[in-house]
């Protein structure tokens, strides 16, 4: 067996005192993983101290060596089997299974799942298994252990293997292979036990053997995470971590959420041949052929598979402390590299991880050992992927007050081609005023607020009054509308889907440099399809400008009775083709930031609605200091 082989990565999960580290402690035991001498050390000082020897003692032993010693990866315990080699995530609990699955540290290929068939299903082995589903680990194998305290009773193991396959079916989750045994007395760990002659199929080995790899990390799209910028005998070193994929020099990269590219000129690596291709797994420093601003959080990938920034986002998140999650509550959010403040907009599902009983009825905080479904917003540009896609950035902890309070992996999001050639000749320019500067001189933020709804719905005249609010509050504002920028910048453009979609890039933008400037920027347009209005959010976002969607929202009949241009009867009569709401679709946001009714509200109650939620946004500059 070759050494190069990478190791298959299986996660123990279980309720206390269900024989998990005996299980470990068997394990290695059993395939000869041990230390020379080590059991005849601990069966010593058992013996010394009037203690029975146990087999968990083993995996203990192991871990407090690991503690000592910080060159080794207090995560992971190799063993092998006679196919191949393995690595044994050890999880005790909620929290450090949270930390070792979801920030990233560990990957698992699979899972042993220990169920005592004494105590039988308790709600932890339901929450490990909905933390198993949630992570997106297929591979599950489930050891009813402690069989002896049954005296090996069939008809016990069937009761539970009956009771937790029906569970982990309404998680979607299907075990390989249920396994009765005893760890204590080797029954069905290494080899088929004497004593349960009614169970013909495979141990605990020989199930993880015949497990088949799921997809490798370096089989993923490119995801190199920042963690630092060094200076070093005159050349600026990229360090990062490579979550998933291959890099090699002469790679053009795109970095997130900047949106700047360069080619990778040397790859730097420590006892390890310079510039060989570094894969998924490895902590490597990189040099750029041209040198753009790069900084910790920052997420370099293939120009044709990049992640997607935004800075809102749905999420399924466990929560594990006492203190309840609350929607409007800041939090930090770590994914990666990155660290950011954050905010629970809404929560629109929960469901209790050891019944899986779903409650939606607007609630306004998530208590301990529930599962919310939300809607999270950032302070600043994230950069993340969806969890089915690339797990390792789909992935996230909440923490708040130094302490992980929950985990999290994201859905849902929209990609975006970024694809466009650009010439190699043109160099983003970064300023000597930063953002936080500005934003100190004039006390907010810059920003873009994008209202998008149907002709007639009162974007226009809801953005100048909105303007004029700003501006009487001693703030930098402008409103870009939608028939001024077709005076000029977008002239040449007409209104099918293509010159739609260009027209609102351009704008976009625009937008963004405004932003940059510190200007709150107000936008006026139908923008009718949410793909645009997600690429308008991620242009922002590149300039670290907040991103605010309001929909002015009014039904087609009350804008068509308005129709102060005349427009709808125009498109009514044939005279104007392709046009929204007629023969032209308008996509509705599904998750804006602001909703203001203007067929029940005023102009002055919706200006008030979006600054009640606005001001706030934009005087919160600081937070990303």
């Amino acid at each position: 067996m070759s050494d190069i082989e990478p190791k298959l990565k299986v996660v123990f999960v279980g309720h206390v005192d269900h024989g998990k580290s005996t299980l470990i402690g068997r394990i290695l035991h059993d395939t000869g993983s041990l230390p020379g001498g080590k059991i005849e050390e601990i069966k010593k000082t058992c013996a010394a101290e009037g203690m029975e020897f146990e087999f968990a003692f083993l995996l203990d032993a192991l871990l407090e060596e690991q503690k000592q010693n910080v060159t080794i990866d207090t995560t992971e315990i190799p063993f092998r089997t006679a196919r191949r080699r393995y690595a044994i995530i050890d999880a005790p609990g909620h929290k450090e299974f949270l930390k070792n699955m979801i920030t990233g540290a560990s990957r698992a290929d699979a899972a042993i799942l220990v169920i005592g068939a004494d105590e039988g299903v308790r709600e932890q082995s339901r929450r490990h298994a909905y933390l198993l589903s949630m992570l997106g680990i297929k591979h599950v194998i489930v050891v009813v252990n402690k069989m002896d305290l049954v005296d090996y009773s069939e008809k016990r193991f069937r009761e539970i293997e009956q009771e937790y396959r029906k569970f982990l079916g309404e998680l979607g989750l299907d075990a390989r292979t249920f396994i009765p045994a005893s760890a204590k007395q080797g029954e069905n760990v290494a080899q088929a036990s004497m004593k349960m002659k009614w169970y013909c199929a495979a141990s605990v080995l020989e199930a993880l053997d015949l497990l088949e790899r799921q997809e490798r990390d370096v089989d993923l799209p490119l995801r190199f995470c920042v963690q630092d910028v060094y200076r070093f005998d005159g050349r600026r070193i990229i360090a990062g971590r490579i979550e998933t994929g291959t890099l090699r020099v002469g790679d053009q990269l795109v970095f997130s959420p900047a949106n700047k590219s360069s080619v990778v000129a040397t790859v730097e690596r420590w006892n390890a041949p310079a510039n060989d291709p570094a894969v998924a797994g490895d902590s490597i420093g990189i040099t750029l052929s041209e040198q753009i601003f790069v900084e910790r959080g920052y997420v370099a990938s293939p120009e044709n598979e990049t992640p997607i920034e935004t800075n809102r986002f749905h999420a399924d998140l466990f929560w594990i402390v006492r203190e309840p999650l609350r929607v409007g509550h800041f939090y930090s959010l770590r994914l990666a590299t990155q660290d950011v403040k954050c905010q629970i907009v809404s929560i629109e599902r929960v469901m209790d991880s050891s019944t899986l009983a779903i409650q939606s009825d607007g609630r306004e905080q998530l208590e301990r050992n529930e599962i919310g479904r939300l809607t999270i917003q950032t302070r600043g540009p994230l950069v993340i992927d969806n969890h089915d896609r690339v797990p390792n950035l789909g992935r996230f902890v909440i923490v708040d007050d130094h302490q992980i309070c929950g985990g999290g992996t994201v859905f849902g999001g929209v990609y975006t081609d970024r694809s466009v050639a650009k010439s190699k000749n043109i160099f983003w320019t970064e300023g000597k005023i930063t953002a936080p500067a500005r934003a100190m001189r004039s006390g907010h933020r810059g920003a873009v607020v994008w209202l998008t709804g149907l002709s007639g719905a009162g974007k226009s005249t809801i953005a100048q009054a909105l303007e004029r609010e700003l501006f009487q509050r001693a703030m930098h504002t402008y409103v870009l509308d939608g028939d001024n920028i077709r005076h000029g910048l977008n002239s040449n453009l007409g209104f099918s889907p293509d010159d739609r979609e260009e027209n609102i890039r351009r704008v976009s933008e625009v937008a963004k440099l405004m932003a940059d400037a510190g200007t709150v920027v107000i936008t006026a347009f139908i923008s009718p399809y949410r793909m645009d209005r997600r690429r308008a959010r991620e242009i922002a976002l590149e300039g670290n400008a907040e991103f605010i969607e309001v929909f002015v929202d009014a039904p087609l009949e009350v804008c068509e009775t308005r129709d102060p241009k005349n427009l709808y009867k125009k498109a009514r009569a044939g005279q104007i083709r392709e046009f929204t709401g007629i023969d032209a679709p308008y996509e509705a946001p599904e998750d804006p930031e602001i909703v203001v009714h203007t067929d029940q509200q005023s102009v002055d109650e919706s200006v008030a609605t979006i600054l009640e939620q606005l001001l706030p946004r934009l005087r919160e500059y600081e937070v990303n200091d």
